[in-house]
C-alpha cells in the first residue's frame, strides 16, 4: 500500500516538474523573442560603421565594441537639446497632471455635492470620444491662442486623464469613511486630510500613475509632431523621426541605434526601479472593497 502511494506521489511529482519545465521553457522563449530587438539595438550601437557595413551576414556578437556612435549621435543632431525639452515637457505635464488627478479623484470619492454621480458618469463617458476628435479641438484651440511652438501648447492639453482620475478615485474610495469623519472631528481640513491621510495610504497607485504618465509623455509623438515645427521645441520622439529622415540616420545605422538607446534608456531604468510599485498600484486600484 505504501509502495503504491509512493509511486503515485512520484508520478505526480514528475508531472509537476514537466509542467513547470514546459512553462518556464515557454516563458524563456517568449522573453528571448521580446528582448532580442533590444539586444540587437544595443549590439548595433556599439559596432563601428565599417564593421556594420562590412557584415554580409549579421553577427550576433562583436569582439571590438566602440562608443564612437554615441558621440556621433550627440554631434550629428542636437540630441541633448531634444532630451532637455523632453524632460521639461515630461516633468511639467506630470506635475500638473498629478495635482489635477489627485484633487479630482478626492472630490469624486469623498466630497458630497448635488449631481456628483451624474457628473462622474458624464466624465467617464469622455473616454468614449475618439482621440482624433480631441486632437483636432486642441489643435484649433492652441492655434487660436498662438501657443504653437511653445511649452504651454505642448503641456496644457495633456494634463488631464479620465482613466487616471478613475483609477485613483476607485483607490480613494477603498479608504474607510471612519478615517475621514475622525479627521473632521479633530478639526482637520479636507486638504490636510487629503495630503496627510489619503495620499500616503494610496501612494502605490499615485506612483503607478506618475510612472505611466512619464512613459506616456516620453513616448508622445502625434501631439508634439503636430504642434511644433520649430526644432527648438522638438522632443525625442521628433528627434527619432528627424534622425531617420536625415542623411545621417539613413546612412549611419549604428549611430542612429546609439541615439535610440540613449532615448530609451531612461524609461527602461524607470520601469525597472518602480516595476513592483506599478504592479501593486494597478492591482490595488482595480480592486473594489
Amino acid at each position: 500500500m505504501n509502495t503504491d502511494y509512493q509511486a503515485i506521489e512520484n508520478r505526480a511529482r514528475v508531472r509537476r516538474l514537466w509542467v513547470k519545465g514546459i512553462t518556464y521553457g515557454l516563458l524563456g522563449l517568449w522573453a528571448l523573442i521580446v528582448l532580442f530587438p533590444f539586444y540587437w539595438m544595443v549590439l548595433t550601437s556599439v559596432k563601428s560603421y565599417s564593421q556594420y557595413s562590412g557584415e554580409f551576414v549579421p553577427q550576433f556578437i562583436t569582439t571590438n565594441p566602440t562608443l564612437e556612435n554615441y558621440a556621433t549621435a550627440f554631434t550629428a543632431v542636437p540630441l541633448a537639446d531634444y532630451l532637455l525639452n523632453t524632460v521639461i515637457f515630461t516633468v511639467g505635464t506630470t506635475a500638473i497632471m498629478l495635482v489635477v488627478t489627485v484633487l479630482a479623484a478626492f472630490g469624486f470619492s469623498r466630497m458630497s455635492f448635488k449631481g456628483r454621480d451624474v457628473a462622474f458618469t458624464v466624465f467617464l463617458s469622455m473616454m468614449m470620444i475618439p482621440n482624433e476628435l480631441v486632437i483636432i479641438t486642441n489643435f484649433l484651440t492652441v492655434t487660436q491662442l498662438d501657443w504653437r511652438n511653445t511649452f504651454e501648447g505642448l503641456i496644457l492639453p495633456s494634463v488631464t486623464s479620465v482613466f487616471y482620475i478613475y483609477l485613483l478615485k476607485e483607490n480613494f474610495s477603498q479608504v474607510p469613511d471612519e478615517l475621514y469623519w475622525a479627521a473632521k472631528v479633530d478639526g482637520t481640513s479636507d486638504l490636510k486630510y487629503l495630503l496627510r491621510v489619503m495620499v500616503p495610504i494610496c501612494r502605490p497607485t499615485i506612483v503607478t500613475i506618475t510612472v505611466l504618465k512619464v512613459i506616456e509623455c516620453w513616448n508622445s509623438y502625434v501631439w508634439p509632431r503636430l504642434i511644433t515645427d520649430d526644432e527648438e521645441y522638438y522632443l525625442v520622439s521628433n528627434a527619432i523621426q528627424t534622425i531617420r529622415e536625415s542623411g545621417f540616420g539613413r546612412e549611419n545605422i549604428p549611430a542612429m541605434m546609439a541615439a535610440v538607446v540613449v532615448i530609451s534608456a531612461p524609461l527602461i531604468v524607470l520601469f525597472l526601479i518602480f516595476r513592483r510599485k506599478i504592479m501593486a498600484g494597478v492591482a490595488r486600484g482595480g480592486t473594489k472593497g
